[in-house]
């Protein structure tokens, strides 16, 4: 396995490159400044969520897929075995998130598992949505608040949340432990926010 900074980096720098984008202009569309962008692909800093989601949005694709490896379409496994899935830690809110999908295995749906920590909250934000992203939240165990969309859904363990992401989304660990749930999502490109 390679470093998630340096996967995270060759991701992000293939991705721009794939649309032609100079930094200035993935900058212009994340909203995330250019330094960041350069210092992220040369992996010299730990991007946040945060950041990410919004350079994720930029590029077009979800979340979830900026931490799969490129493979050849011919030579990808439908198994990720556990001691392969890319496992990174949010430098800002310290959450853990494990990618469990096979990386490079053509499926309209993937898969990750979360570890937040108790008291922590994530915030993301996206003005504009480039993708349409479908998203179910199945919490393992532990407590989770989840607003979108102006209503706030308070999660107990067992509960399975179905939303599709709107311009803002926050996670919230009220408890005093930490949270574990699994996230089903399904990404397709929308029809607003592509770049003319």
């Amino acid at each position: 396995m390679m470093n998630l900074d340096t996967l995270l980096a060759q991701r992000i720098r293939s991705l721009r490159k794939q649309r032609a984008y100079a930094l200035d202009t993935l900058a212009e569309l994340s909203g995330v400044s250019r330094s960041m962008i350069s210092l992220i692909e040369r992996a010299e800093t730990s991007a946040t969520a945060m950041v990410l989601n919004k350079l994720a949005d930029a590029l077009g694709v979800s979340l979830a897929s900026l931490f799969a490896e490129e493979t050849a379409e011919q030579a990808a496994s439908p198994l990720a075995r556990h001691g392969t899935q890319p496992v990174w830690q949010d430098p800002g809110s310290g959450y853990l998130r494990r990618q469990l999908s096979p990386p490079g295995f053509a499926t309209p749906i993937e898969l990750a598992e979360v570890t937040f920590l108790p008291g922590q909250s994530v915030t993301f934000d996206n003005a504009l949505r480039s993708i349409v992203t479908y998203q179910q939240i199945w919490l393992l165990s532990g407590e989770m608040h989840i607003t979108a969309a102006g209503q706030c859904w308070q999660l107990q363990a067992g509960d399975c949340l179905a939303i599709t992401l709107g311009p803002q989304i926050v996670f919230h660990n009220p408890a005093a432990n930490p949270a574990r749930y699994l996230v089903a999502l399904c990404a397709q490109p929308s029809a607003i926010g592509k770049p003319s």
